[in-house]
């Protein structure tokens, strides 16, 4: 009897354990892109469906994919083509690739830049494309140029929406008539108030003449509260490339710098950067001297954390984040990879005070010009899609 109660008491103890462990909230797990793709970009919307874009085809021209999958779902939906423009899309230096939204009603956004010139066009340069899924979700409408007047489209531009209809699509570029190269250039916002039915004309929107890195992406994202964010890599003197946080209280119409990240550099390194959002707030995270970092911005102040880098350093490049409701941030990035060369993908995982816990890791398999993605699920788990 002594032994069987033991053992009963024993075979508790690890179911315990076992329960535990499965519902472990940062518990990372990697996936591959579906179909072969690569520059994967996923969000999870408020019912839990994950939904991911991708890169097929050859990298100076190809299309951009659209997939889904449900809570519970083993798989994910078959393929939408997003461009409608068969070959308008590129993948060569990784930061030019298609940006996701969810906006009103979780209609889905795409933005993406150009791989060349359309001949109809009225601005010099590759268009800035823009299309979002049709009121039926069966196929997406047809692409669109925002640019009305801006050239020199380089560095990938993004796009954010909110529930209120408004979506918000960003870029660098040159302005009409500008011939000061990187220093002449800014930070445009093409915005639309009814859904992406209908957009303005771009209107320029860095608070001060700092100039944007030619071929470096933007980022950008709207909160919960209505807030829209831009983080960009500012050029000016030649040499200063600081990575530029700006935030908008009044839904895109003026803008303020929040945080500038120093970084002395002569030639573009050609970075990316991300935003989500968290229970402490908004998470902006960047690329500085092949190291990554993230702050978190109070919702109600404003105020920046100091920025948190991950222990170690392997020329860490286009970091991503996401958060779950313990408080929990995953940072993940790539490592080793270049021009024409893949890599690794590595992550970490801090907690509510923002310390680096023992979840971290590291994988070969980035492709060339590949990056990588991730998303909470509503457990509080974590998903990487490189």
């Amino acid at each position: 009897m002594i032994t069987i109660r033991r053992l009963t008491v024993f075979s508790c103890v690890l179911l315990l354990v076992a329960a535990a462990l499965a519902v472990d909230p940062t518990r990372v797990q990697l996936v591959r892109t579906p179909n072969g793709g690569i520059q994967p970009q996923t969000l999870v919307d408020a019912k839990g469906s994950t939904h991911l874009v991708y890169f097929k085809g050859e990298a100076k021209g190809g299309d951009v994919f659209y997939v889904r999958r449900s809570p519970g779902a083993a798989e994910f939906s078959k393929p939408l083509q997003v461009n409608t423009i068969a070959g308008s899309a590129i993948a060569v230096g990784t930061i030019r690739g298609a940006q996701l939204a969810l906006g009103k009603n979780g209609r889905v956004h795409v933005a993406w830049n150009g791989n060349k010139a359309v001949a109809e066009s009225k601005h010099p340069g590759a268009p800035m494309w823009y299309t979002r899924l049709n009121d039926a979700d069966t196929a997406f409408e047809a692409q669109r140029d925002l640019i009305h007047s801006t050239g020199a489209l380089d560095g990938g531009g993004s796009l954010a929406a909110d529930a209120e209809g408004n979506v918000y699509v960003m870029w660098h570029g040159a302005p009409p008539n500008d011939t000061r190269g990187e220093e002449g250039r800014g930070l445009f916002l093409a915005r639309s108030t009814d859904d992406g039915k209908t957009f303005a004309a771009e209107v320029r929107v860095d608070p001060r003449d700092t100039g944007a890195c030619a071929c470096c992406g933007v980022r950008a994202f709207a909160d919960g509260a209505g807030n829209v964010f831009a983080l960009y890599r500012a050029a000016s003197g030649k040499v200063n490339r600081d990575e530029t946080l700006l935030v908008s209280r009044n839904r895109g119409q003026s803008f303020e710098i929040i945080n500038e990240h120093r970084w002395k550099l002569a030639t573009c390194p050609m970075s990316s950067a991300a935003i989500t959002e968290s229970k402490a707030g908004t998470i902006a995270a960047w690329e500085t001297a092949e190291q990554v970092y993230f702050v978190t911005v109070d919702p109600k102040t404003r105020q920046v954390t100091r920025p948190t880098a991950p222990p170690g350093f392997s020329k860490r490049k286009h970091p991503v984040t996401a958060a779950n409701k313990n408080g929990d941030v995953l940072l993940a990035w790539t490592e080793g990879i270049g021009w024409q060369k893949g890599g690794s993908v590595a992550w970490q995982v801090f907690d509510g005070s923002g310390n680096a816990t023992a979840e971290k890791g590291r994988a070969q398999g980035v492709p060339v010009w590949g990056l990588v993605a991730a998303v909470v699920q509503p457990d509080g788990t974590f998903v990487i899609y490189y």
